[in-house]
């Protein structure tokens, strides 16, 4: 069975992206999955108080108007459902996430939809699904104290339900590029692919 991949990809920069060219090795050990690519370079929108009120809405109960503004949240939902695996390039700007990314993480964290409510805590709807997360950054170390972006990308793609999270880090790469490099790519290599 063809393997559904969900590529993300964070970085502001189209050329030179290290994050981008992890991403694309990522991809390319996955042979000949299907690919769904969301380049968030292209801009999303941010919440509002008219998008809040839409999602709190019963879907039966949904003006037209309302269904316009959560459009693009469904359309991204639905990718992550679609996906097996789901591959983001996570550059790190000021010790967090691109704003890019915290909008996507806004548009497809919603109760009811990618995780519930239930009388132990928050539920995760979107299970059995795997990630991996190439991570790039000029100086902060991943996992360090100063590193607000990788503990986050766990923790929100555990909320709604995906626990299976890798990551492949080519971190302070101003500090050392040619290590760093040489070491995310053999961590690409050490890769498992799904049959």
């Amino acid at each position: 069975m063809t393997q559904s991949l969900l590529r993300i990809d964070a970085s502001a920069r189209r050329t030179g992206s290290v994050s981008r060219d992890l991403t694309d090795r990522i991809i390319a050990r996955h042979g000949d999955a299907h690919v769904i690519t969301r380049d968030l370079a292209d801009g999303l929108p941010l919440i509002t108080e008219d998008w809040v009120g839409a999602n709190f809405t019963p879907s039966d109960q949904r003006s037209d108007a309302q269904k316009d503004i959560l459009a693009i949240s469904d359309e991204l939902v639905a990718e992550l459902k679609a996906a097996d695996t789901i591959v983001i390039g996570l550059p790190i700007y000021n010790f967090g996430v691109p704003a890019a990314l915290k909008a996507w993480v806004d548009l497809v964290a919603r109760a009811g939809v990618t995780f519930q409510y239930s009388e132990t805590g928050p539920e995760g709807l979107l299970t059995g699904k795997r990630a991996i997360i190439a991570v790039a950054s000029g100086g902060t170390e991943a996992g360090s104290e100063i590193d607000f972006a990788t503990g986050y990308m766990r923790h929100v793609l555990g909320f709604i339900g995906i626990t299976d999270v890798e990551f492949v880090t080519a971190d302070r790469l101003m500090v050392d590029a040619d290590a760093t490099l040489q070491s995310a790519l053999a961590q690409v290599e050490e890769l498992r692919v799904a049959a």
